[in-house]
């Protein structure tokens, strides 16, 4: 909670006088009894505003942040120390103090720079507020009165403006200690509902609830596992490649406090892309399930760096330690790092159309802080709300849930889910009070597709979609059947969200909807020109002169491709949309051969490589093409070997599927193949696939995004 930000406060008496206290963390110092503290006129994260009476605009209820530091193997006493300036009368009155949760000690005091149009406005100010805190009753002793509460809703907005880009984002954030640990504390005081902040199912009976409090203790000792068991330390990299179980959140959240990096992974992955994930991170750790142990035994031996594996089962493996076990045994206290807002908090694999997939970093507050405004603007989550977001945990949305939900108290849903079913989950809605669901467009065109008047949603009250493009014709069917609306979004793993359909605006059937803010998003040429309303380009974010904190840090040890990724003051997305004249944009199209099948991207040299490694390819190319399911499907064009041209075609299609599922992700393969004599090349010799992927789309390609 020490978090250097600019304050400022107003104290009017005839004349204004304006008050800032700067730098990282500007102190007064002063005394209490034999104990030195130090205290800071704070404004930020968690604090109650300063606030001017109406009737009196002397009058200024003022926020302290207080510590008395502990001895050298405890942290200090915090609090937020409430003073009443009465500059007008010369008073000061304690108010009251709110405790806070330290994890460690602060630094020692910093020099205090001044400016102040009254010259005698120091001394009265200085002598007034140590006056009433050495009169304060509790501070100096052990007992105290109680402390005041923080009121939930105003830390939330505050939040919500940095999210926004309205307050400057804090030189210093964690989000398990500043988030979590906060909510915690307002649970304990009643001001939230008695419902989980994380609740999971497996659909045959076994379920696990946690409040915030729970979920505290349980993530604290998965950080004792990572820090003193995996010796993990701040900035160590760490592959959670898990399916829906709850030690994902859990480990999630234990990368958090630790400092250390996690790099999500979907539970497909086969041999070749963990090692090359492995290999490219340099990660330390890695923890999976029964399943995809055996995967990683294949090359760990390849990958020099990994030094530790866990292992989320009932059961043991020889090399890898049990997480389970572990985490009984591992203690609750837990002393979460102090992490800036610019270090790095995830690392996601994002496939591109050329080469293997691009690390992507985000930071502490690209990630902690990006997703409030949209949790509450797009995805209007409030801390009664129950919210399932049906995606991988491979995929960036499971933390967008992550960061959108808890920070607005509200609870996440998770059903272990092995298998899409769409009638498990209409169940699911039906027997679960679940306010908000999440799916991407291609699970919401399983679930028109059933008698939707069979079930009954008592409890859903908002729908979010997103990932792909999502069909007027089941957006319609969906808000018929169940009488709600889906709210469409659109982002990027390098992004949070950049548009969406918030609720309350109005929707355009097709539409991506309008900008999110902290972004400027604008439709640009292919120079990072600006377009006018209705012509096709490039979507961009722009990123000069300022760049968006809820921003991706860089492709790591990829300057080359991030440096590709802007063009004049403009980020660009690699997708191709139009805006029209009030602001709604439309999407067209990837501008790159990458595949979006299920919202599940997918590089075509990935898919070419593992085709190519089987002797009867001679040449492969790969592009997308229209599914009525998954909106696009991988499809191959193989130019066959002499001396596999008179096998028989089914045959040798679906045994260069089971080829593929076993090289590389199964999501991966190619749903239809087709055997050509040749590929259209240009005169340099490069297979053209453009000229493919117009042979599948031919008109219909952007069609659903068209402006009505």
């Amino acid at each position: 909670m020490f978090i250097g930000i600019k304050a400022c406060i107003q104290l009017k008496q005839n004349t204004e006088a304006l008050l800032h206290f700067l730098g990282s963390r500007a102190s007064l110092f002063g005394s209490c009894g034999s104990n030195n503290i130090y205290f800071s006129w704070f404004w930020g994260l968690g604090s109650p505003r300063s606030k001017c009476s109406s009737q009196n605009p002397s009058v200024v209820r003022a926020p302290f942040l207080v510590h008395r530091p502990g001895r050298s193997d405890k942290a200090g006493l915090a609090k937020w120390v409430c003073i009443l300036l009465n500059k007008q009368k010369g008073q000061a009155s304690y108010l009251g103090s709110q405790d806070l949760i330290t994890s460690q000690r602060p630094p020692p005091p910093a020099t205090i720079t001044l400016e102040t149009r009254s010259n005698n406005m120091m001394p009265w100010l200085r002598g007034r507020v140590l006056k009433v805190l050495r009169s304060a009753r509790g501070f100096c002793g052990p007992h105290g009165q109680p402390p005041p509460l923080l009121d939930p809703q105003d830390i939330v907005a505050t939040w919500e403006a940095i999210s926004l880009g309205r307050q400057p984002v804090p030189e210093y954030f964690n989000f398990a200690h500043d988030v979590l640990d906060m909510w915690s504390q307002l649970e304990k005081a009643g001001h939230r509902p008695p419902i989980p902040a994380f609740w999971w199912v497996n659909g045959a009976g076994a379920e696990v609830k946690w409040n915030f409090e729970q979920l505290g203790q349980q993530s604290r000792r998965a950080a004792n596992v990572l820090r003193d068991t995996c010796s993990l330390q701040p900035g160590d990299r760490m592959m959670l490649v898990l399916p829906r179980l709850p030690e994902w959140w859990l480990v999630s959240v234990a990368c958090i406090r630790t400092g250390a990096v996690m790099i999500p992974g979907v539970s497909q992955l086969m041999e070749k892309d963990l090692k090359y994930r492995l290999q490219a991170s340099r990660a330390k750790s890695i923890i999976t399930s029964d399943s995809l142990a055996p995967r990683v035994d294949a090359i760990s031996a390849d990958c020099p760096s990994l030094q530790t594996k866990l292992l989320v089962s009932d059961s043991s493996r020889p090399g890898w330690m049990n997480f389970r076990e572990l985490l009984r045994e591992a203690s609750t206290e837990h002393n979460c790092v102090r992490t800036k807002s610019q270090d790095p908090l995830a690392i996601y694999f994002t496939s591109g159309t050329t080469g293997a997939p691009k690390m992507v970093e985000h930071s502490q507050a690209s990630y902690g802080l990006g997703f409030v405004a949209s949790g509450r603007q797009w995805v209007d989550l409030a801390k009664s709300d129950i919210f399932w977001n049906t995606s991988d945990t491979g995929w960036v949305k499971a933390a967008w849930t992550l960061f959108s939900a808890w920070p607005n108290g509200s609870c996440i849903f998770v059903h272990e889910l092995p298998r899409v079913d769409a009638k498990v989950i209409l169940n699911t809605l039906s027997s679960f009070p679940i306010t908000t669901l999440c799916c991407v467009p291609t699970i919401f065109r399983l679930l028109v597709q059933e008698d939707l008047t069979r079930y009954q949603f008592q409890s859903l009250k908002h729908c979010l979609t997103g990932g792909e493009a999502l069909n007027p014709d089941v957006r319609e069917k969906w808000k018929s059947q169940v009488g709600l609306e889906l709210h469409e979004g659109y982002g990027q793993s390098e992004t949070v969200v950049i548009c969406a359909n918030s609720k309350g605006m109005k929707i355009k059937s097709g539409s991506m909807g309008k900008a999110s803010p902290p972004y400027d998003v604008q439709i640009v040429d292919d120079e990072g020109n600006i377009l006018p309303p209705g012509e096709e380009g490039n979507v961009a974010v722009r990123v000069r002169p300022a760049r968006p904190f809820c921003f991706f840090s860089c492709y790591l040890d990829n300057p080359e491709k991030t440096e590709a990724s802007e063009r004049g003051d403009f980020y660009i997305t690699g997708d191709r949309a139009h805006k029209d004249k009030d602001g709604y944009f439309w999407f067209m199209g990837r501008n790159d051969d990458v595949i979006n099948s299920s919202s599940y991207r997918i590089g075509p040299v990935e898919v070419e490589s593992a085709l190519a490694e089987h002797p009867a390819v001679l040449e492969a190319a790969v592009v997308s093409s229209p599914d009525p399911i998954r909106g696009e499907v991988v499809k191959a064009f193989i130019v066959l070997s002499p001396t596999y041209s008179s096998q028989d075609p089914e045959k040798l299609t679906r045994e260069l599927q089971e080829h593929v599922k076993r090289v590389t992700a199964p999501y991966k393969y190619p749903r239809k193949v087709t055997f050509v004599s040749e590929l259209p090349k240009t005169v340099s010799g490069k297979i053209q696939r453009s000229k493919l992927r117009s042979q599948e789309w031919g008109e219909t390609r952007g069609s659903p995004r068209k402006t009505p």
